[in-house]
């Protein structure tokens, strides 16, 4: 006749069967963390050191630089300085495209400058300090500042001896000037018929030391 084993050992029994089994589960995942994490990986490892240039010996004398190198003492005529030109030093002449101009022709104006003087020296040569004038006797008929638009200055240095004329002639359009006259296209106009005008000049406040006679037809 079979014992029936008591409700505590079958109790028992699972419980060491459960025990087991829980077990095996938290071994299995452990091992599955582990295995995904790799906590072992090289990245905490030392880092392998790299090749440097500290080995290599610098040359003992190196070649010198552009700033070793002295700079050179400026010359006489780099520290020279040019000073304002005198009335003494400067000769000015009118200069005309021509002598005689056929009707409907209009006279070109230019001046020309020359240092006479035995250093340079510097001057505005502007429009701001250029005038032109064109008289009939007493009568003056055309100033170049009465209608002068946006004049500009220009300060250069005129050398010893040197002669300039400007580059750019002014128009005289054989009429008579007026500040007040401007804007007006029907200003009275010189007459022709071989009358005679003279063109008188200055430039940076030395006025021509003689005029130049024209002729209108």
């Amino acid at each position: 006749m079979a014992l029936r084993r008591s409700d505590a050992v079958y109790r028992r029994r699972r419980i060491v069967v459960f025990g087991g089994l829980i077990i095996l589960l938290v071994a299995l995942a452990a091992g599955v963390w582990l295995a995904i994490a790799q906590p072992w990986s090289d990245a905490g490892a030392e880092p392998k050191p790299r090749p440097t240039t500290s080995d290599s010996t610098a040359p003992e004398n190196p070649a010198p630089t552009a700033s070793d190198s002295p700079s050179p003492e400026p010359t006489d005529d780099e520290t020279e300085t040019a000073t304002p030109c005198q009335a003494g030093d400067v000769a000015v002449e009118a200069i005309t495209d021509a002598d005689t101009y056929p009707a409907g022709a209009l006279p070109q104006l230019s001046i020309s400058l020359t240092n006479t003087g035995s250093s340079d020296c510097t001057i505005d040569v502007g429009s701001t300090t250029q005038v032109f004038t064109v008289s009939s006797g007493s009568d003056t008929w055309w100033r170049s500042t009465d209608c002068q638009e946006s004049p500009s200055s220009m300060v250069v240095t005129l050398a010893a001896g040197q002669t300039v004329t400007s580059a750019t002639p002014v128009q005289w359009d054989r009429t008579r000037s007026d500040v007040a006259t401007c804007d007006q296209e029907n200003r009275p106009r010189a007459p022709g018929g071989g009358a005679s005008y003279h063109l008188a000049v200055s430039i940076g406040g030395f006025e021509g030391a003689e005029t130049r006679q024209i002729l209108l037809y």
